[in-house]
């Protein structure tokens, strides 16, 4: 039942629970509607929910495009188990069999020999090997450079033919997207390629250096030469690729605070079951065999069956781009196929290639039947919601979708079996325009975003909590003032800390209603598609409603239960990773200062608060009033254990101390004594604190400073501080600098400047008569140097009245 190829078939909502079900009015935007619809899981009870996420295939790094899928993915979950209470069944599969693997590995393997061969082999043999490399390269992937012409002027030929890519804008009449974005990274791998081929002929680096800046074109080269000979039936050429990348994906996603998967499957423990998925798919007239063992889902025949293919993006189904990409770059076009659409379900493996036996065969799984064949072995014939990035929709889980109803339908139903109920598809993340992508190599890794410090775990969760999950984001520099905000913002702590009445029967009202109306507000917005943007924005004007209350207002009873509320969002949000959600402690870690040290701190803020104010007092601050301040500070310190997480903040007192004590005893002028002491308390904020990550927000009236930690927001505020007083300190220098000239260059009088073996006649006032020949000078010259005669006479008379005025 093929319909029309652009509009989506007809969605079967899931069967009502049982009565006694109390299911939350939660609706989720569903992929297979492209609308929201009210969810109901299969569970009779209204209870168990299962939940397939297509997971990552392991060959590189995780890069900040991954994040978004799954931390979004995260972020849902947590609110599905902790905020709605369903019991969530979560699995996830590791793609460890796939072309990208097999090539990447191969490839690893093959320039860990050349790279031991090279050792052996002269360097005009190993340039013969870049030159051939690169030349290829370029006749694959920049066919407009002439690929025979000299690299040296490789990089005027690119501006010639790629100018406009390069420089950013399209190749064509269209929007530059990831066409161009590939184009460019072509011309950044040729590029380097190429300079340091050259360098390396000319001696200028290492043959280290020239295989790290070349290999991008060796490696495909080296596997187009040997990528069939190698001995594939070594299976660890490619699972030492697979299992070092699948270590390192749960560690940056642990790292972002990710929850682990209830279940993880993988594709190289799941041979024989999607051998049985595929000979089953055949056996109910949905795949057929091609001779050289390969076997293909049969799209025509399912269709004649009364079933739908493409559900979730019917209008790409013709989309032969999208078609290749589904098949993989070692899947060579077979006249034996019965439509141009139709997909792998089982490959036969060419030299070169792993393999597993199959009645077809020794071969290998297609891309799409490994999930197929591994969700339903862990979750059975329905699954409630499947999810993975936008990216994925066709055709890897439209095939899914088919080759899963092919396998369990039943022809005698009356409608098509329905494999999947919810699908949800996480939005890209972008750079420019273009996707971020391993295949584009624009992208930054997880573990470099958190190593540098461009990112925290908690600063890109509440980024994609922001921007939504199913949108796409652009990181712009709004969005990360926006997110830094909220974090310095939401610190239920700071609420904590206010002195407030102990009055039981003491209650707000207003303030009461704005919050029984903000956890009205989160709940509709979770309910809505899990619309936590508007979640985020709730809690952020109800602590804006907090603080602009008079504090004696409201009942510490009262600042608890919305402390708890707030607390409560951010664990079920996943922003603290401290704690679980069931943690019943009220705050969130990393905001906040460690417990250990707060004594301290608290003790340093306190009493430069207090010298503050008595600085800035009317009375001012002489030095017995010094004396007495510092006796009674210090002796109201805090008792805290001195251990090394504390003694940093330790050597910041006894510093404070011994400063202070030493200004009491050095009796300078009452005058110059409060500048002084608001030059310390400047350090001790600036320097002191700030190096240790510790930042005092001072505030208006005699309000205590707020002791914050440093953020990344701060950091760059701090550092567009400096730049400014530096760029100003450069100048005025400039300007002292220029006056310094002008004065040095006034000390030489006008009635001497031309007197000079130049000329050999003046007047009386030093003006040239006659040149050095006995000619007269000319009118015209004689107007230039009166003019620059009447500038030096100014300079010299200013040079004389400002040496008179230092006489």
């Amino acid at each position: 039942m093929s319909g029309t190829t652009r509009q989506q078939p007809p969605w079967q909502s899931p069967p009502q629970p049982l009565p006694e079900a109390k299911l939350p009015p939660l609706k989720i935007w569903n992929s297979l509607t492209r609308s929201k619809t009210p969810f109901v899981p299969l569970d009779k009870n209204g209870r168990r929910v299962t939940w397939y996420a297509c997971g990552p295939t392991v060959y590189d790094d995780a890069h900040l495009g991954h994040a978004r899928n799954y931390v979004s993915t995260d972020i849902i979950r947590r609110v599905m188990k902790d905020y709605f209470k369903f019991d969530v069944e979560f699995v996830m599969n590791i793609t460890d069999v796939d072309d990208k693997i097999i090539v990447r590995g191969r490839q690893q393997h093959l320039f860990h020999e050349y790279r031991i061969k090279q050792q052996r082999e002269s360097k005009e043999m190993v340039t013969a090997d870049c030159d051939a490399a690169i030349k290829v390269y370029l006749s694959k992937n920049l066919p407009l450079v002439d690929h025979d012409l000299n690299l040296e002027d490789l990089l005027q030929e690119i501006q010639s033919k790629y100018a406009l890519a390069e420089k950013g804008g399209a190749l064509d009449a269209k929007a530059s997207g990831d066409k161009e974005a590939k184009i460019k990274m072509h011309i950044k791998t040729a590029l380097a390629a190429s300079k340091a081929i050259v360098s390396y002929k000319k001696d200028q680096i290492s043959l280290e250096k020239l295989n790290q800046n070349a290999q991008d074109v060796l490696l495909p080269y080296l596997d187009s030469l040997h990528g069939m000979n190698i001995d594939a039936e070594n299976h660890a050429i490619f699972t030492t690729l697979t299992k070092k990348f699948e270590d390192r994906f749960m560690e940056d996603v642990r790292a972002l605070n990710c929850l682990d998967p209830d279940i993880v499957t993988r594709v190289t423990e799941y041979g024989p079951q999607i051998v049985r998925f595929v000979e089953k798919v055949q056996e109910n007239g949905f795949a057929y065999r091609t001779s050289d063992g390969s076997v293909y889902f049969d799209i025509q025949a399912f269709e004649a069956a009364r079933n739908n293919y493409a559900r979730l993006e019917p209008w790409n189904r013709n989309d032969r781009d999208l078609q290749a990409d589904g098949e993989g770059a070692l899947t060579k076009k077979s006249s034996e196929k019965r439509s141009d659409a139709d997909f792998a379900l089982w490959k036969s493996s060419k030299p070169g290639e792993p393999s597993w036996p199959s009645p077809w065969g020794g071969g290998r799984p297609g891309w799409h039947i490994e999930c197929s064949a591994m969700a339903s072995d862990r979750l059975g014939s329905q699954i409630d919601i499947h999810s993975g990035g936008v990216d994925l929709a066709f055709p890897h889980h439209d095939n899914e979708l088919a080759q899963s109803e092919a396998y369990w339908c039943d022809k005698n139903q009356e409608h098509q079996h329905q494999w999947v109920n919810y699908f949800m598809h996480m939005g890209h993340l972008s750079i420019q325009g273009s996707k971020m992508s391993k295949s584009l190599k624009n992208f930054t890794t997880i573990r470099e975003a958190l190593s540098r410090g461009d990112w925290t775990p908690r600063g890109l969760r509440i980024v994609f909590l922001l921007g939504g999950w199913r949108e796409g984001i652009e990181i712009t520099e709004d969005l990360v003032k926006e997110g830094s905000s909220w974090e310095d913002k939401v610190n239920v702590n700071d609420i904590l800390e206010n002195k407030l009445p102990e009055d039981e029967d003491l209650i707000n009202e207003e303030l009461q209603n704005r919050f029984d109306s903000a956890k009205f507000t989160t709940h509709n917005a979770l309910c809505d598609s899990f619309n936590t943007a508007r979640v985020m924005r709730t809690i952020s004007e109800f602590i804006t409603d907090y603080n602009s209350i008079d504090r004696q207002t409201i009942a510490s009873w009262q600042t608890l239960l919305f402390a708890r509320w707030i607390t409560s969002m951010v664990k079920v949000f996943g922003l603290d990773d401290a704690v679980s959600a069931d943690d019943t402690a009220i705050g969130w870690s990393g905001i906040d200062i460690p417990k250990r040290v707060k004594p301290w701190l608290t003790s340093i803020s306190r009493i430069r608060d207090d010298l503050r104010r008595r600085a800035r007092s009317p009375n001012g601050l002489d030095a017995a009033g010094l004396q007495e301040l510092s006796k009674s500070s210090f002796n109201r310190v805090t008792s805290a254990d001195d251990d090394e997480e504390t003694k940093p903040y330790a050597s910041v007192l006894s510093s404070l101390e011994f400063e202070i004590t030493s200004l009491s005893l050095s009796s300078p002028s009452s005058s110059s004594l409060p500048k002084r002491i608001l030059q310390l308390c400047d350090r001790v904020r600036d320097v002191d604190l700030w190096n240790l990550g510790i930042y005092l927000e001072d505030r208006e009236g005699d309000q205590p400073a707020l002791i914050r930690p440093v953020t990344r927001e701060l950091r760059a505020a701090k550092a567009e501080q400096e730049f400014r007083e530096a760029q100003k300190a450069k100048a005025k220098a400039d300007r002292e600098k220029e006056a310094a000239e002008r004065a040095e260059r006034g000390r030489l009088s006008h009635l001497d400047m031309y007197r000079t073996t130049e000329y050999s006649a003046w007047d009386e006032e030093g003006l040239p008569l006659k040149d050095v020949k006995g000619d007269e000078i000319n009118k015209s010259k004689g107007k230039k140097l009166r003019k620059d005669w009447e500038k030096q006479k100014k300079l010299h008379e200013a040079w004389q009245k400002a040496n008179e005025d230092t006489s």
